[in-house]
């Protein structure tokens, strides 16, 4: 069984950037389809953004596109989501989720995700 450990997460002022990581251990992460996700106190877990197994096919959310950036190293076992021009609603805690599929099928929903990591906090703050 896959298990995920995010990092990168901490505090940034608007307009700043992060580098979350999302480190796979247990088997290659290169059948697996990821996602980032997030939420925040008093919200549902959403979408950020998914990427398939191989790499080849990305999806965000409309309010990050254009300033965040999905990608894996699968040779490292490790998952990637670039945040620029971060904006006080991007706050929440980033969660990274895996499934392992055998097509190039992703999902923006959250429940079909099966493996979590723990999460780490984000907080853009002036």
């Amino acid at each position: 069984q896959v298990q995920l450990v995010e990092s990168g997460g901490g505090l940034v002022q608007p307009g700043g950037s992060l580098t979350l990581s999302c480190r796979a251990s247990g088997r290659a992460l290169s059948g697996y389809a990821m996602g980032w996700f997030r939420q925040a106190p008093g919200t549902e877990r959403s979408l950020v953004a998914a990427i398939s197994a191989s790499g080849g096919t990305t999806e965000y959310t409309s309010s990050v596109k254009g300033r965040f950036t999905i990608s894996r190293d699968n040779a490292n076992n490790t998952m990637y989501l670039q945040m620029n021009s971060l904006q006080f609603e991007d706050s929440a805690v980033y969660y990274c989720a895996a499934r392992y599929t055998t097509t190039h099928h992703l999902s923006v929903l959250h429940w079909w995700y099966n493996i979590w990591g723990q999460g780490t906090q984000v907080t853009v703050y002036s």
